[in-house]
C-alpha cells in the first residue's frame, strides 16, 4: 500500500484548481483509497487552521471532501519532535509524521524541505508522486 503524509499545499491546491495535479492525487487515488494518506492531531490542526484563512473563503473553503478525506486516513498519534532544522518550523511536524508512518511526503513547496532537513523521508511535488505512481489508471477502469 502506498502512504503519503499530504502537506496543506496540497489540499489548498486541489481546493482551489479541482482539475489539477493535487486534486487528481487527492480524487483519483485517495479518496478512492488506493493510496492511503496519514494525519496525526498536530497536523489536522493545521489542515483545519488554514482552510478556515479569509483568503480561501472565494473559493469556498473547507472543501466539502476534506472531512472525507480526514475521516479515510490513517491515524497517528503526534509523534515526537522532528529535531533536524527546517526552514520554516511548522513544517517539522510534517517530516515527523511521514518518517513516523514510513510514509512519503506530498507537498507543492519542495523548497521548504530541504535535504538536510529529510533524514530519510522521501519528499516529493504531486507531479512527481503521481509519476512514481506510474500514471497506472487501470484502477480507475
Amino acid at each position: 500500500m502506498n502512504v503519503v503524509v499530504l502537506d496543506t499545499n496540497v489540499l489548498i491546491s486541489a481546493g482551489i484548481n479541482p482539475g489539477g495535479t493535487p486534486a487528481k492525487l487527492i480524487f483519483d487515488w485517495v479518496l478512492k483509497e488506493y493510496v492511503k494518506a496519514v494525519v496525526s492531531p498536530q497536523v489536522l490542526v493545521e489542515y483545519r487552521e488554514v482552510v478556515q484563512y479569509q483568503k480561501f473563503d472565494k473559493y469556498k473553503f473547507p472543501p466539502p471532501w476534506m472531512e472525507t478525506l480526514i475521516e479515510e486516513s490513517l491515524w497517528f498519534e503526534n509523534p515526537g519532535p522532528w529535531t533536524y532544522p527546517c526552514p520554516d518550523p511548522t513544517d517539522a511536524p510534517f517530516l515527523a509524521l511521514a518518517h513516523a508512518a514510513g510514509a512519503w511526503l506530498v507537498t507543492g513547496n519542495l523548497k521548504h524541505f530541504p535535504e538536510d532537513a529529510r533524514h530519510g523521508v522521501t519528499v516529493l511535488s504531486p507531479a512527481d508522486y503521481l509519476a512514481h505512481l506510474g500514471g497506472n489508471e487501470s484502477h480507475l477502469k
